[in-house]
């Protein structure tokens, strides 16, 4: 699909820009994942699935989604799956129960995870720069790999550009070194580590060392480190050509303002996102995928403590927000909670899980700009 845009892979959906207050009426599908506290009095506990319904409902009721999805695991297991509106507007079907959609920046939390396992290998080093692993390959107008460490990448602390803001508009294969590429052609938002800025480009080069560092394609890794150790059967990492989705899903709308008809954008080109945001998950995966994070089976404990360890991150995120290492929350990465949340016209995902707690994920159509293009303050 040539002329189709892009939205970055971030979430601005505690940032009150000016491009999301003028695009109120455009539309996509989207999922969600965050954690519902499971420490409530039995008799509040006993209502959750209600508001949960409700809460979905309000969704597609109020804000003018077509779909929306929830998928509730408590401290026992136990998943329950919730939807409302249609998955697809041309058929009038339902949204599939758990349905795989495009998780978009909870890539960044799967790759982090690789990374910092390779640094409990001593394979890879959190304060090594990234020409240790890529020499001479990041350079550019106030921009260095010298001077840039694995750490800051993993942090959004590198003043990297993020190439998803100078995209084109076609829908094509990209390949990693021509991300990167884009983002070398604009000079560096600040001095490494002097600032916080969210940087699709800084999971593009830590995916790129994660595949010189073991030889291997990133998806292989992530498959094997991640996915199958931690049990997720509807997890994967797009393949180069592989635009349409594998299992049932709600099908994805945009629409650039409300006097323009909706339009199907379910199958598409991810390869723009790649390490920042490529893979499709399902909501009760995602629920698993960061309940073995955080019980400590996909991380040693130093390993695991380094990435809940946060810096500041209100530019993007709003007051209080903190970004440890591929986790964003405000300030619950340091405590029992973590979380990663994300935007862009394809998907909207966020996840934010507890050693105790119950998990939600749900799966809304939701207002977003343009591709590549995140809100701006």
């Amino acid at each position: 699909m040539r002329g189709q845009t892009r939205q970055g892979l971030r979430s601005p959906g505690r940032q009150q820009g000016t491009r999301r207050r003028a695009l109120p009426a455009a539309a996509a599908v989207a999922i969600g994942v965050m954690t519902l506290g499971a420490l409530a009095p039995p008799a509040a506990s006993a209502t959750r699935p209600d508001t949960v319904q409700q809460s979905l409902n309000a969704l597609v009721r109020d804000d003018g989604m077509p779909a929306a999805l929830a998928s509730v695991k408590d401290r026992n297991g136990r998943i329950r799956t919730y939807t409302a509106g249609v998955g697809d507007l041309t058929t009038g079907l339902k949204v599939p129960r758990n349905g795989q959609v495009r998780i978009g920046s909870n890539t960044k939390t799967f790759v982090a995870v690789v990374v910092l396992q390779l640094v409990a290998e001593r394979r890879v080093h959190l304060d090594a720069s990234v020409d240790t692993y890529l020499p001479g390959l990041v350079r550019g107008k106030g921009i260095n790999g010298r001077r840039i460490t694995v750490r800051q990448l993993l942090q959004h602390t590198s003043g990297l550009p993020n190439y998803s803001d100078h995209l084109g508009e076609d829908v094509r294969y990209y390949t990693p070194r021509e991300l990167l590429a884009t983002a070398l052609q604009h000079p560096a938002d600040f001095a490494p580590g002097t600032s916080w800025k969210y940087s699709n480009t800084n999971y593009v080069l830590a995916g790129l060392i994660v595949q010189k560092v073991t030889g291997r394609p990133l998806a292989e890794e992530i498959d094997r480190r991640v996915v199958q150790r931690a049990g997720l059967r509807h997890t994967y990492f797009p393949a180069p050509g592989d635009a349409s989705i594998r299992e049932p899903h709600p099908h994805g709308y945009y629409r650039e303002s409300a006097d323009v008809p909706l339009r199907d954008i379910t199958e598409t080109d991810p390869s723009w996102g790649w390490a920042a945001g490529q893979m499709v998950s399902t909501g009760s995966d995602l629920n698993r995928f960061f309940s073995a994070l955080l019980a400590g089976r996909l991380l040693p404990s130093a390993q695991l403590a380094q990435m809940r360890s946060t810096v500041p991150a209100e530019a993007t995120f709003g007051p209080g927000a903190r970004y440890g290492l591929g986790l964003e929350g405000g300030g619950g990465c340091q405590g029992r909670g973590a979380e990663h949340s994300q935007g862009d016209a394809r998907s909207v995902t966020e996840h934010r899980s507890s050693l105790e707690d119950a998990a939600f994920g749900a799966s809304k159509n939701r207002t977003r700009g343009r591709f590549g293009r995140a809100p701006t303050e």
